[in-house]
C-alpha cells in the first residue's frame, strides 16, 4: 500500500513540474518569456520560505514530514509550490487578466490545501496565511513575470529583480546552510561585541549598495535590466561602469564572501567563491560575445580601457561622446561653494556650467545633464552623479547617495535645513543688459 504522505509529497512536486513541462512543450519559448518564467520562479522560491518563517510565528498550518526539510517545510513542497505559482501562470495564461488568474490559482490552492493531509495540518486561521502568501509570493511573482514579458514598468521590475537577487544570494544560502548543518546560521549575528557586529553589517551594506546601484544604472541609463534575456538597449558606461566593466558581479562576490565571514559560515562564504568562478567562466564568455555583437566597436573601445575585476582610479570616458554638464547657480552662496569644490578636483569629462546659462530652462536645483538622451537629474541625485567624474572612492559614495531611499531622505533633510529649491532665472530671460 502506498504511503499517503509520500504520495502527497510526490504529487506536490511532480504535478506542477509535469504541467509546466507539458505547457512548455506545446509552445516554443522566446528569450523574453524564458526570462519571465525564470524570474517568476526565483521570486517564489525565497519568498515562500519567508512565508514559512511567518507561519512558524503565527501557526497558520503545520507540516508533518521527516527528511528534506527547510524550516520544518518539505523541500519538495517548496519547489513544487514555486513552480505552481512562479512558472505555471505565466506559461499557461500569459495574456489573461491578472485578477482572473489570481482567483483561479487561489481557488486551486483553497481546494488543494485541505486534501494534503496528513502532510499539511491546517489551523483555524489558515486562510490568513493564504492571503499573506498571495500578497507576498503570487502577486509580485506574476507582476514581475508579466512586466518582463511585456517590457513594461522598467523601474519597478528592476527593483523587484534587486529584491529577488537579495533573496537568492543573501537569504537562501543562509537557510540552506542552516538546513545542511542543523544549526541556525542567523544566530551568529547576535554573537560577539555589538560594535563589531555593527561595523560588519555596515560593510556588507556598503558592498551590496555598489551592486544595487549598478543594477539601477542598467535601468536608468541602459533602458534594460541585468537579466540576459532582458538586457539594456544602450551600452552602459556611466556610474560605477566608468571604473569597472562588471561591478554587479564584483560587488556580488565581495558581498557574499563578506556576508559569509560575518555569519562565520564557510557554506555562505563559499557561495562568494562560486560566483567568482561563474563570472570568470560562463558569464564572461557569454556576456562578452553578446555585447560585442550588440555594441560592436563601442564595446571593444570600452573594454580596452576598463577591466572586469580591478577598478580604475580615475573614470574612463568616450572621447567621441559629448561630456555631461553640471549646472550650478553662481548667485547662490552654498551652490557657488559646490561649483568651486568640483572645479578644484579636476573632474573628468564634466562641464561645470552656471545654472543661469542653461540653454532652455530656469532651474530650481543643481542639475546634471548626461547629454546622452536619458533624463537629467537634480538636487542630491545630480550632486551624486557628478561625483562619478572624480575618482573611484567618490563614485562609490555617489552610487550610495543615488539609492532611492537614501537619496530622497538626504534631499528631505537638506530641504528642511534651508537648502531647498529656488528658481534661478536664466540670463537670457532677464530684461536689460547682462553684465
Amino acid at each position: 500500500m502506498i504511503d499517503r504522505a509520500l504520495l502527497v509529497r510526490a504529487v506536490a512536486l511532480y504535478g506542477p513540474l509535469l504541467l509546466a513541462t507539458g505547457f512548455a512543450a506545446r509552445h516554443r519559448q522566446d528569450r523574453r518569456q524564458s526570462a519571465a518564467l525564470l524570474l517568476g520562479f526565483l521570486w517564489c522560491w525565497p519568498s515562500l520560505l519567508l512565508v514559512q518563517l511567518l507561519n512558524l510565528q503565527f501557526h497558520w498550518w503545520s507540516f508533518h514530514a521527516s527528511g528534506g526539510l527547510m524550516r520544518s517545510m518539505p523541500v519538495d513542497l517548496l519547489l513544487g509550490w514555486a513552480i505552481l505559482w512562479g512558472i505555471l501562470p505565466a506559461l499557461a495564461f500569459p495574456r489573461q487578466k491578472l485578477w482572473m488568474v489570481l482567483l483561479a490559482f487561489l481557488g486551486l490552492d483553497l481546494a488543494a490545501m485541505p486534501v494534503c493531509a496528513p502532510v499539511i495540518e491546517l489551523s483555524h486561521s489558515w486562510l490568513t496565511g493564504e492571503v499573506a502568501a498571495i500578497c507576498l509570493v503570487f502577486l509580485p511573482a506574476q507582476l514581475l513575470a508579466r512586466w518582463t514579458l511585456n517590457g513594461t514598468h522598467l523601474g519597478l521590475r528592476v527593483w523587484l529583480q534587486v529584491a529577488t537577487a537579495l533573496g537568492i544570494f543573501m537569504f537562501m544560502p543562509v537557510e540552506i546552510a542552516s538546513a545542511v548543518t542543523g544549526r541556525d546560521t542567523w544566530k551568529a549575528l547576535l554573537s560577539g561585541p555589538p560594535w563589531l557586529r555593527g561595523i560588519e553589517l555596515q560593510l556588507v551594506f556598503l558592498l551590496a549598495a555598489g551592486g544595487v546601484s549598478a543594477t539601477g544604472e542598467f535601468a536608468r541609463r541602459g533602458l534594460g535590466t541585468p537579466i540576459p534575456y532582458d538586457p539594456p538597449r544602450r551600452l552602459v558606461v556611466s556610474g560605477l561602469y566608468r571604473y569597472l566593466a562588471n561591478p554587479m558581479q564584483v560587488f556580488c562576490a565581495l558581498t557574499l564572501t563578506t556576508w559569509g565571514m560575518v555569519l562565520r559560515n564557510p557554506w555562505v562564504t563559499g557561495s562568494g567563491a562560486l560566483s567568482v568562478i561563474y563570472s570568470l567562466g560562463l558569464a564572461r564568455w557569454d556576456e562578452s560575445e553578446d555585447l560585442k555583437e550588440r555594441f560592436g566597436n563601442s564595446w571593444l573601445l570600452y573594454r580596452q580601457h576598463v577591466r572586469n575585476w580591478i577598478p580604475r582610479w580615475r573614470p574612463w570616458y568616450d572621447p567621441e561622446a559629448p561630456a555631461p554638464c553640471l549646472y550650478v547657480a553662481e548667485n547662490c552662496g552654498p551652490c557657488s561653494e559646490v561649483y568651486r569644490w568640483f572645479e578644484a578636483r579636476n573632474p573628468v569629462a564634466l562641464n561645470i556650467v552656471a545654472a543661469e546659462d542653461h540653454p532652455s530652462n530656469s532651474l530650481t536645483r543643481i542639475t546634471y545633464e548626461p547629454m546622452d538622451g536619458t533624463p537629467p537629474e537634480s538636487g542630491v541625485a545630480a550632486f551624486a552623479r557628478a561625483l562619478e567624474h572624480l575618482n573611484f572612492g567618490w563614485a562609490w559614495l555617489g552610487a550610495l547617495l543615488r539609492l532611492p531611499l537614501i537619496c530622497h531622505l538626504t534631499q528631505l533633510l537638506l530641504d528642511a535645513g534651508g537648502l531647498g529649491p529656488q528658481k534661478i532665472e536664466r540670463r537670457s530671460c532677464r530684461s536689460g543688459p547682462v553684465i
